[in-house]
């Protein structure tokens, strides 16, 4: 009996200190103090909506010039918190009146931020979408989950006697604010892409702040709101749950997508990674598309090609990797041609690293006699190809704002020759030296800032 009293003896204790640690009910307001409090922050007119005015006015220049520590100012001041959370307050409470209340000033709040900003990015003379702007035109994984967290704690606090000195609505303006200034951008500049992708990016947030605070809501167990009658209770509530599903069902939906494409795209990168690393070829460029009706790898290859029989092995490894619905496309353009010797070819490889060999020979096939002449017409071309270069000390200042961990960068044109068609296109081959190996984020933030500095979607980044 002892030695069995003993296990349950630790096991009970463990419970107590964690339900004690771990207690809500500790600390906690009186109910209506905190329920006022939310309702006083709802409504926008008078000083707070001046204060909303101001903050998104700052955090549009944080964005602008890409300036992370004032884009943080801007959610210091920002009291965008109180309209969202009054709606999960209202579901968790069954009061209709609360939550048609906040979704207007919900809309008035979004509506003033949008117009600020884009009066902002209209006037501005830097019309360029900086990273900060671009990583706020679609949710990922990470933007849901600051705004659930940034939920949680934004209800709890609230929900104390006693302020913390934790500030709530830091947390809920960091997956607000950015895409309302975003939004703005998109507006101001027509760009249309950047508008919509922002606004359903803040429309995911809110909903999981809602979502959040209607858990927390539940969890304290306040006071549902009583009704003299019976027949407007029940259809209060019935409102109130159509509400709560037509919020919740695409906010949740987007979150399960938002995942799959996640895992989709660490899968990819691992199967990338380990089935098509060869000694002769280097993967310099991938393209990953998730869809639910089927993804899509693109990988371009540069160096000795790679068998169909090869390919096919290859493709029948993807189920391994849990990429049974997807398809791989692996483009071999790039390759040394015979004949040219091996220090022409490492000069141009340093100078357009894309393999520009191939692509110049197809063009002018019908130049092209013996060796000599190839030889000679290429370096013409390296020579044209040098006239075009971006000066690429333009760039650096702007680089180490948008990423330090950049050690050399190089920007050239070069020709990507399609193998069906054998049609020409322009790219700008982009060679970079990190100081550590970067994220895919990274990666993708660097390729689309670039895009938006050179003006244009043709790019390619090759890592070293």
């Amino acid at each position: 009996m002892s030695q069995n009293a003993a296990p349950k003896s630790i096991q009970s204790n463990l419970k107590a200190f964690l339900a004690d640690r771990f207690d809500l009910s500790q600390g906690k307001a009186k109910e209506e103090e905190t329920v006022l409090e939310i309702k006083q922050n709802i409504v926008f007119k008078g000083a707070n909506l001046w204060i909303l005015i101001f903050a998104i006015m700052v955090a549009s220049v944080g964005l602008d010039t890409n300036n992370t520590a004032v884009v943080i100012g801007a959610m210091l001041i920002s009291p965008l918190m109180g309209p969202i959370m009054g709606v999960g307050l209202g579901l968790g409470t069954n009061d209709f009146d609360i939550i048609v209340q906040s979704v207007k000033n919900w809309g008035i709040a979004v509506l003033i931020s949008i117009l600020t900003s884009a009066f902002y990015f209209w006037v501005s003379p830097l019309n360029e979408a900086q990273s900060e702007l671009l990583s706020r035109t679609a949710p990922t994984l990470w933007d849901v989950l600051i705004a659930l967290f940034g939920g949680f704690a934004g209800i709890v606090a609230g929900s104390r006697a006693e302020k913390s000195n934790a500030i709530p609505g830091v947390a809920i303006a960091t997956a607000l604010m950015p895409p309302l200034c975003t939004a703005g951008f998109g507006l101001a500049t027509g760009q249309w892409n950047y508008f919509f992708g922002a606004c359903y990016l803040f429309w995911i947030n809110s909903a999981f702040i809602a979502l959040a605070t209607y858990v927390v809501v539940r969890l304290l167990r306040f006071k549902p709101k009583e009704f003299i009658d019976p027949k407007r209770e029940r259809r209060v509530r019935r409102y109130v749950g159509l509400f709560l599903l037509v919020t919740l069902i695409p906010s949740v939906y987007t979150a399960i997508e938002v995942v799959r494409e996640s895992l989709f795209k660490r899968n990819a990168n691992e199967f990338i990674a380990r089935e098509l690393s060869f000694e002769n070829s280097q993967v310099i460029n991938r393209h990953l598309v998730y869809s639910r009706k089927g993804s899509h790898i693109d990988v371009t290859l540069y160096g000795q090609p790679i068998s169909d029989e090869m390919i096919n092995r290859i493709t029948l490894r993807m189920p391994n990797y849990h990429l049974e619905e997807c398809s791989l496309d692996i483009i071999q353009d790039f390759q040394q041609e015979a004949g040219i010797d091996v220090t022409t070819i490492e000069l141009l490889n340093e100078r357009i690293r894309a393999g520009i060999i191939e692509d110049l020979y197809r063009r002018n096939e019908n130049q092209i006699k013996n060796r000599d002449d190839r030889i000679k017409l290429l370096e013409k071309e390296i020579i044209d190809y040098r006239s075009r270069d971006i000066n690429t000390l333009d760039l650096i200042e702007e680089i180490k704002v948008i990423d330090q961990n950049v050690a050399a960068i190089s920007v050239s044109p070069a020709f990507v020759t399609n193998i069906d068609s054998l049609s020409t296109d322009t790219l700008y081959l982009v060679y970079v030296n990190f100081h550590k190996k970067p994220t895919t984020k990274e990666t993708q933030h660097l390729e689309n800032w670039l895009q938006a500095r050179i003006k244009t979607e043709k790019i390619k980044i090759v890592q070293d």
